[in-house]
């Protein structure tokens, strides 16, 4: 088959571990390690007690308590002396072996004798110790620690006098608990070190390391430096270099200083023909002009949900959300909020270092030396809270008008809800844009730039806890909209636009990855399927939750003078129950514990009754206990009742909608991309519910039965597909059927024209009909939507002339040639228009082939 190997990819952050050789090397020799800026630290913070250090926020509390309860271990191994705490390891620097192993000499020189060889050498090891280069050379210090260490570590092993002394010396250090004095030989040595430990919580206000997100563990790499570049990428090019891997999808690119010279320089030295990047982009705003072949695919994921999605009822699913949840704020004032509130919990430190760098420019610059530190800071904030994109691109080459224009937008809003900031809005928008005067010195442009680029750098972490992590899970209007890459905000989208959206992709990024599952997707795509139906039966649907808030209300606790869970948590797990629930096997026992981890997970994101930096276990319990309650198994369940029939109404149209989207997404501009077990229905919440065993094992038997039967009865096996649609084969049936097509044509679609066709008719709004075309080689995928508040009661399938009635496909060539559907096998002529109902006779989507050219 030719497979090739699409590596995923992450330059931007590393593990802070000791496990880490870099981080390992840093923590023991500090500046005179050889990757001491390999890692995007501050050795000149401006508060003096990490100047020279970086911090290690890995502390469970108060870094006195874990001293004196003797949580931090002194410890000596192969690797070293090093300070445990749990899992943590911090390798100490060389200079402090002298400080422990002096405590050892009286020991062994009275058990010993200084003429001993063993004494004598260990006498050596310290004054090797004593003379270590103390800044970075030729590699002599590294040449002499790693003899220290192997001299060391054989005279331990060696002679047991000394180890006995050394570990005395260890104990020593270790101090005793209830006895505070007996750690101060321990806390001079920590105190030492060019690393700072601390409470995991300081790293909000006070962090001297860029770190991936809000995650203290993983610090950022500055790969925008050739060393770095070189080193932490040498594997990977090789492996290019050998043919083990033919294409890259690079993560996180919104992290690294500069995305564009970046990719640039990996695709000079990869020279691989396939690289995609993990970008989030805004509704309609453009890839930057980088040398990839477009996206890891949330944008298709927007587009094929938004079609699914009833834009016509948006107002009367406003109007319930704000019934049913007693939701008033709009979805921009809550991104807003939430991106406040993820800086000042999260993020506040970061956002202190941006201002320091930016009141340094300001110092020197006659109309912004008045800006105090403090308004400074503040207009940052107003900033980054309201920009709308992840963040702009400004780079030493290339001022974008496009990236200015959003700069301009996001400062006037923060000048119309900040008056008192107006100066301080103003020239941080002039800063960020590079307007500088032209009577300032030309030596200023590097710190304009430098500044920029880090503020840069910074808003998409701001963007995605804020928007990704808070917002998604708070304003719940329809949970199908509320995903990575979406915009909860725009409820849908008109056919028009998704075939702009088609022919701007297939004319601009034909080879970009169309995803509609990925490892960070907040719910699985045929979870939000489902959802979709609801936005076309609104009316129904309220009537269904008004019912189930009442059959339910009594199972509610009470925390706090108020109702647990909230009405909007509520509204949030009824759509995930409608979503989720399982689709053959309706009593599954995971099903329980997954939606209690699911839904205590949600809450926290939410951060408005509990949050992971402080838990609100009496919510979080009443919150589980009304699960425990609504989804009890037992024969007076009054909800239970109520909702199955409805949900299986739901999932019915669920699947009809998946298979619309999953048609599409292999047939419309892009490359298909599929995770792991989606090939059946997948009903996967987010990480880790979609980290679970997938059946393997079960999809390949089906499959083998698929493509033998495809070839001798394909009458029968669409007969029995459409008997069993609950077990997810007629899924698999269409991933196999187009896919083999795609490979027997794969020119058609890599470079094929994109041609949105016209339907007409009754039916017209419920038909997505387009062709791609190359050379005289046609494919016209049929697909419908919006069925469930359209389909005639008791037809559950988009199937006959009963259903479509004059309803007309007008096809882009006529006379020629006649069709044939791939999926059904059936023959049609080659006529100017051809009924919706003949198309979708045997099969609810289609995908028609020109015969006889």
């Amino acid at each position: 088959l030719q497979l090739g190997w699409l590596q995923d990819m992450v330059p931007n952050h590393m593990a802070f571990d000791a496990q880490n050789p870099f981080i390992a090397d840093i923590l023991e020799n500090g500046p005179a390690s050889a990757f001491k800026d390999f890692f995007d630290i501050d050795w000149d913070h401006y508060d003096e007690t990490l100047r020279g250090k970086i911090l290690a926020p890995f502390l469970g509390s108060f870094y006195g308590q874990a001293l004196e309860s003797a949580e931090l271990r002194l410890d000596y191994t192969e690797s070293g002396f090093a300070v445990n705490y749990y899992d943590h390891h911090f390798p100490l620097k060389m200079e402090s072996y002298l400080t422990i192993l002096v405590k050892a000499i009286p020991s062994l020189i009275h058990d010993l004798g200084e003429e001993h060889s063993d004494y004598m050498q260990l006498f050596g090891v310290l004054y090797i110790l004593k003379t270590l280069p103390g800044a970075v050379d030729n590699g002599e210090r590294h040449d002499k620690v790693k003899f220290i260490k192997q001299a060391l570590w054989a005279l331990y092993n060696k002679n047991t006098t000394i180890q006995r002394a050394i570990d005395a010396a260890v104990r020593e250090f270790n101090g005793h608990q209830g006895a505070p004095e007996s750690f101060n030989a321990l806390e001079a040595v920590l105190a030492d070190q060019w690393f700072r430990l601390s409470f995991w919580k300081v790293a909000t206000e006070e962090i001297n390391y860029r770190r991936f997100f809000s995650i203290n563990d993983l610090i950022s790499v500055k790969v925008e430096d050739e060393q770095v570049f070189v080193s932490t990428h040498s594997l990977l090019l090789r492996l290019l270099r050998e043919g083990q891997i033919t294409g890259l999808r690079i993560d996180h690119i919104d992290g690294l200083y500069d995305p564009s010279a970046y990719l640039r320089r990996l695709r000079k030295e990869a020279q691989t023909p396939y690289m995609v990047v993990e970008k989030i982009l805004d509704w309609k705003e453009p890839l930057p002009d980088w040398p990839v072949q477009g996206t890891t695919g949330y944008d298709f994921m927007h587009a094929v949900t938004g079609i699914c999605c009833q834009s016509n009822n948006e107002k009367s699913m406003s109007r319930l959300y704000r019934s049913l949840a007693g939701a008033r704020e709009s979805f921009s004032d809550l991104a807003y909020d939430k991106k406040k509130l993820i800086i000042k919990r999260h993020m506040s430190g970061d956002v202190n270092n941006l201002a320091c760098l930016l009141k340094n420019i300001a110092s020197r610059h006659r109309y912004a030396m008045d800006i105090t530190m403090a308004s400074m800071k503040q207009a940052l904030i107003e900033a980054l809270a309201l920009l709308p994109v992840y963040r702009t691109y400004i780079n030493p080459d290339e001022v974008r008008q496009v990236d200015c224009r959003i700069i301009e937008k996001t400062i006037a809003l923060a000048k119309e809800q900040n008056p008192e900031l107006l100066n301080e809005l103003d020239y941080l928008g002039r800063v960020l844009m590079l307007q500088m005067e032209d009577f300032l010195p030309t030596a200023d442009r590097p710190r304009w730039l430098y500044f920029t680029m880090r503020f840069q750098q910074f808003s998409g972490p701001i963007m995605a806890k804020g928007l990704e992590d808070s917002v998604l899970y708070s304003y719940n209007r329809l949970l199908s909209l509320n995903e990575v890459g979406g915009s909860p905000e725009k409820f849908g989208i008109s056919l028009e636009e998704f075939h702009t959206f088609n022919r701007t992709r297939g004319r601009f990024w034909p080879h970009s990855l169309n995803a509609s599952t990925t490892h960070d997707t907040k719910r699985s795509e045929d979870v939000r399927s489902r959802l979709n139906v609801l936005s076309e039966i609104p009316q129904e649907w309220g009537r269904q939750v008004r019912n189930w808030s009442r059959i339910n209300r009594s199972l509610k606790s009470t925390i706090k003078r108020h109702k647990a869970p909230d009405k909007n948590d509520e509204y949030f797990l009824y759509q995930t129950l409608v979503g989720a629930f399982p689709c053959e096997n309706e009593s599954d026992p995971d099903f329980l514990p997954r939606i209690r981890d699911y839904m205590v997970k949600a809450v926290r994101e939410a951060k408005v009754h509990t949050a992971w930096i402080k838990p609100d276990e009496g919510y979080e319990e009443a919150v589980l206990s009304f699960i425990d309650k609504v989804l009890a198994g037992d024969e007076d369940n009054a909800f239970l009742r109520e909702f199955l029939p409805f949900q299986r109404k739901v999932a019915h149209f669920g699947m009809l909608n998946s298979l619309t989207e999953t048609l599409i997404k292999m047939t419309a501009p892009g490359v298909p991309d599929f995770y792991q077990g989606t090939e059946y229905w997948d009903f996967s919440l987010v990480d880790p519910d979609n980290r679970r065993p997938i059946d393997y094992a079960r999809r390949k038997s089906s499959l083998r039965d698929i493509r033998t039967r495809s070839v001798s009865d394909l009458s029968g096996l669409i007969t029995d597909l459409l008997t069993t649609m609950e077990d997810g084969r007629i899924k698999q049936f269409i991933i196999y059927q187009v896919l083999s097509f795609r490979h027997r044509s794969s020119l058609l679609f890599q470079d094929g024209d994109y041609l949105p066709l016209e339907v007409s008719g009754p039916g017209k709004e419920h038909v997505i009909a387009y062709a791609r075309r190359l050379n005289n080689s046609y494919a016209i995928t049929v697909a419908p939507r919006h069925l469930a508040g359209w389909l005639p009661d008791g037809t559950k399938l988009p199937m006959g002339k009963s259903v479509w009635q004059q309803t007309y496909l007008g096809l882009p060539v006529s006379g020629q040639f006649g069709w044939q559907d791939i999926l059904s096998g059936t023959c049609l002529p080659g006529e100017a228009k051809i009924a919706i109902g003949t198309i979708l006779q045997k099969f609810p989507v289609s995908l028609l082939l020109n015969t006889g050219h």
